[in-house]
């Protein structure tokens, strides 16, 4: 595929299209279309119960992608690295590349709450956010409380603009969070991949990140030295490692 690709930005848990903003702008800015969906069930894509599932992902991506033409340049940031892979696998014949950012690139079958557990073994702090959340009754939904993403997302900007991206963070529904992509090694498997691993993450640490690259092999890798959401904190380096992946 050597036409420009069109980026496809997918958050991860509990946050929405809005944490992408200011990426968007410099890829855009260097000539590239993106479009970045929001996932059903989150605060600016209201759902029905059957849309909350890893179906429900794959059609808002699809949707976002209709009037695309072109290879697409799937990009997964933490949980929305399990989307990216199944769409990847789903849409190969369109994709150029997949790359994930502090993202769950994992093998086909596996769910991340298995890899942390085993994880946990050895390093305790693998729990990252889970002890923190705040859940429904009914426990369907969680949220994270705007103390904890300021201490655990982006620990690594200050205090005053945390607090405020604090606010934009949504309850998540079970459905779009617990998810597990399933891929073949003909579809999925043959594409580029790259992960920008961020080696001060306090939510999918970083022993999580390499413990991935090892099981899911042939990822190009640039690494940064911040906390759980790079296209936030460090936008610029992140934008030069996607279009260096791009070109």
């Amino acid at each position: 595929m050597s036409e420009q690709p069109t980026f496809v930005l997918i958050h991860g848990a509990w946050a929405g299209s809005w944490v992408w903003d200011s990426l968007r702008a410099v890829l855009q800015g260097q000539g590239y279309n993106v479009v970045t969906p929001d996932m059903p069930g989150n605060s600016r894509n209201p759902a029905t119960p059957e849309q909350i599932n890893m179906a429900g992902c794959l059609r808002a991506v699809e949707a976002c992608c209709e009037a695309v033409s072109g290879p697409l340049l799937i990009v997964g940031h933490s949980g929305g690295g399990v989307i990216a892979t199944q769409v990847a696998e789903v849409m190969a014949e369109r994709v150029a590349g997949v790359a994930y950012i502090a993202g769950m690139m994992l093998p086909s079958g596996l769910g991340f709450a298995e890899l942390a557990a085993e994880a946990q073994k050895t390093h305790p702090e693998a729990v990252g956010i889970w002890p923190y959340l705040r859940w429904s009754e009914d426990r369907q939904w969680s949220s994270v409380p705007a103390e904890t993403v300021c201490e655990v997302f982006l620990q690594d900007l200050p205090r005053e603009q945390a607090m405020a991206a604090a606010q934009l963070f949504c309850a998540q529904p079970e459905g779009t969070r617990a998810l597990v992509a399933e891929w073949t090694p003909k579809r999925f498997g043959r594409l580029p991949r790259l992960y920008i691993e961020a080696t001060q993450d306090r939510s999918v640490i970083l022993p999580v990140q390499r413990r991935m690259q090892l099981l899911v092999p042939g990822a190009e890798v640039v690494s940064l030295d911040c906390g759980h959401v790079p296209q936030v904190v460090a936008t610029d380096a992140v934008a030069d490692a996607l279009l260096a992946f791009a070109s």
